[in-house]
């Protein structure tokens, strides 16, 4: 069953070296970064770590149209993604290690921004879903007033967990667990304090242990949640259920932190996976924060296995990613079109001219031989995929050819994901069946006039004549 998250993602790109001298010009210390990696952050952290899990995921989130959100991309292969615009930039943190313990991080990217979209594919993606991760990182998705009507509903039925920010919106009603670390706990109180000055909500004491689980009785009560865990770093968690009112404290293993990033969302992961699979909540809780802490043992983010990467295409004869990425990387759009191509003619060349009129750059996908069979017959393609592909490579209004096995280019735009999907026809561009896809990430479908009497099949036909 599908473990659906929803939330705020962002590129983290951790700098790694060592450090053993200070800088001349002042007392700072001079990293030799000696390896630089990028990942998934925010909700894409949780969706990335359930996958590496081997758990079905689906990512509902909001993506800017920039070069980070596809680099962002690339390290959600393996996961379903469905997407609104953003409207901002994609927000990338940079951190930089010396021996594996924090110097600095650089945030780009994470200004006011505004309040983000929800598309009907996003509504829709949560259908299903055996369990729910909300991972809000203060960028406004879930203040979306559809999205929340929809969370609560499914929290009648389906556990789903709540990972708060203080710059996010409240978790809905019913959830089945709301996640806020001890800051986190104590910035929320603060702001509804401030919001509210008669609220009672507790001063934190010198009891760390005591105010937390006050605090959780009274978020508790204020969320209408099921339940609150808040977690103490390497004290535990203590644990506040709607059913009854004793804190329980949750113990965590002893453990060597040096870097405890990712340790929320490694909880709130494994309590989606925990309840989904029928466990109690307090077993679940108690699972939960020795998976959090076995995580931080065993390296946290920095140990995380990298996306896998994705398979090569067959036949390929031009680097079409890296074609792709640079234009990307100078802001431009990103233009694909489709078909079999077997004896180009002028109706071709008009279609694929117009259509690298649309962007920066126009990729072909090219059916390859065996796909051609099957869609067109026995005795097609006329010309084998070398030739489809040098033929087409040479056309002035061509950047780059992928030849895919497929019957359809589904999995091809998965891996591509243009800004713009071109078909020739005399069709509506909503009609065409890649739309919906091609939408899920931001893109748009267009149709470009068809011209007629000038077809492979009529082409075909009189060549035979001719003998």
């Amino acid at each position: 069953m599908t473990i659906a998250v929803v939330g705020d993602v962002l590129l983290d790109v951790d700098l790694d070296g060592s450090a053993t001298r200070l800088c001349p010009d002042g007392p700072v210390p001079v990293v030799d970064v000696t390896a630089v990696r990028a990942r998934a952050g925010g909700a894409g952290l949780v969706a990335r770590m359930l996958r590496n899990d081997g758990h079905q995921v689906c990512l509902v989130t909001a993506l800017g149209r920039d070069e980070p959100s596809h680099r962002l991309l690339e390290q959600l292969s393996g996961i379903t993604v469905v997407a609104g615009p953003s409207g901002a930039p994609t927000p990338v943190k940079t951190r930089l290690r010396a021996g594996g313990h924090p110097v600095a991080r650089f945030d780009e990217g994470c200004q006011c921004r505004p309040l983000p979209e929800v598309t009907p594919d996003m509504l829709q993606a949560l259908e299903g879903a055996g369990a729910v991760v909300v991972a809000d990182y203060g960028r406004g998705l879930t203040s979306n007033r559809a999205l929340r009507t929809a969370l609560e509903r499914l929290a009648r039925d389906i556990p789903v967990i709540w990972d708060p920010h203080p710059a996010g919106a409240d978790p809905v009603p019913g959830v089945a667990v709301v996640t806020p670390n001890h800051s986190e706990a104590s910035n929320i109180a603060a702001a509804l304090r401030a919001r509210e000055p008669a609220a009672p909500f507790p001063e934190a004491g010198a009891d760390s242990m005591a105010w937390a689980g006050e605090l959780a009785g009274k978020l508790l009560r204020h969320w209408r949640s099921r339940a609150v865990l808040v977690t103490q770093g390497g004290q535990g968690a203590i644990l506040v259920r709607e059913s009854s009112p004793a804190p329980v404290q949750l113990p965590a293993p002893r453990t060597a932190v040096a870097d405890a990033c990712g340790a929320g969302d490694k909880l709130a992961a494994s309590l989606a996976v925990h309840l989904m699979a029928g466990r109690g909540l307090e077993e679940s809780c108690r699972q939960a924060v020795r998976e959090a802490s076995s995580f931080l043992a065993t390296g946290g983010v920095a140990a995380l296995p990298a996306a896998p990467p994705p398979l090569p295409f067959p036949g390929q004869e031009t680097d079409a990613l890296e074609c792709i990425r640079q234009v990307r990387q100078n802001g431009g759009i990103v233009v694909a079109t489709g078909g079999c191509f077997d004896l180009l003619h002028a109706g071709h060349a008009r279609t694929l001219a117009a259509a690298r009129a649309l962007g920066d750059c126009l990729v072909v996908c090219l059916n390859s031989d065996a796909s051609s069979r099957r869609i067109k017959g026995a005795s097609r393609p006329i010309m084998g995929e070398q030739d489809r592909s040098e033929l087409l490579l040479s056309l002035e209004s061509v950047d780059a050819v992928v030849v895919f096995d497929e019957d359809t280019p589904e999995r091809c735009l998965e891996r591509l994901r243009p800004d713009i999907w071109v078909k020739g026809g005399d069709y509506e561009a909503a009609q065409l069946p890649e739309s919906a896809l091609v939408e899920s990430w931001g893109g748009r479908c267009l149709t470009v006039p068809y011209h007629p009497a000038r077809s492979t099949t009529l082409l075909a036909a009189a060549l035979a004549r001719v003998g």
